[in-house]
């Protein structure tokens, strides 16, 4: 039975693992948007720029928010192993990443509908 139980400890955290990768790839795909947002559109588009760059930058700033979460949550989470435990997402980071998404997501509809 002992085995039983490392061998579920050792997939959970290979799953922490992968978890804490795909935070990364989530992170690192907002600062690609960040990218093309702020800089890549502004200059194909024309016209006003700071608009495409303020939600870049909004993007940029999200993108690194995913990446240190990722780190605090695979560190959570392994701490909780040790306890035997389990380590819930937190409700209000939850709320907030959900938020700055829809918001960058609407300001960046909007900006492109009042540009073109």
């Amino acid at each position: 039975m002992e085995w039983e139980h490392r061998d579920a400890t050792r997939r959970t955290r290979l799953a922490n693992e992968r978890t804490y990768l795909a935070w990364w790839r989530t992170g690192l795909t907002a600062l690609a948007v960040a990218f093309g947002a702020g800089k890549l559109v502004p200059e194909v588009a024309g016209g006003t720029q700071w608009p495409y760059e303020m939600i870049g930058v909004g993007f940029a700033l999200l993108g690194v928010v995913f990446i240190g979460y990722g780190f605090e949550r695979q560190r959570r989470v392994e701490a909780a192993l040790r306890r035997g435990d389990y380590a819930p997402v937190e409700p209000g980071v939850a709320l907030a990443l959900t938020l700055a998404g829809l918001l960058l997501g609407a300001a960046t509809v909007v900006v492109l509908v009042v540009q073109s």
